[in-house]
């Protein structure tokens, strides 16, 4: 499942225009063919989005999270998934935010208490990908 964010819901009327490819998929990461696309339009990825429905029609239960920024969109969307009843795993050097403070207070406040806090390694070892 890939996440692009159509609609950049933290922008201000401020903010410099997007370059026009800003939302394109970099061909390493798809997506691949049978990859089912969700469009987030707010931070969090289920809030108005069919992403639950096509979880649970595929049975998948385990949510692997990463993204940016971590105490805004990959926490959003945690929130919405634990609540939901999947389990969380945070890959923790895949994610960043506007600074470390953010980030960590997150890490190590936050997602301790909804899911498990790993690193890539971890996570690829895991998958029996290292």
């Amino acid at each position: 499942m890939l996440f692009p964010e159509a609609d950049a819901p933290f922008r201000t009327k401020d903010s410099p225009p997007l370059p026009t490819d800003w939302a394109e998929f970099v061909s390493e990461i798809g997506p691949r063919e049978g990859d089912v696309i969700i469009t987030k339009r707010q931070w969090g990825a289920f809030y108005g989005t069919d992403l639950d429905l096509q979880l649970r029609r595929r049975g998948i239960r385990t949510i692997v999270l990463g993204g940016i920024a971590t105490n805004m969109g990959v926490e959003s969307t945690a929130r919405d998934a634990f609540e939901r009843g999947y389990e969380l795993i945070f890959v923790e050097d895949a994610m960043s935010s506007m600074t470390t403070e953010w980030h960590t207070f997150s890490v190590t406040q936050i997602f301790p208490h909804i899911g498990r806090v790993r690193s890539t390694e971890d996570v690829l070892a895991a998958l029996g990908q290292s």
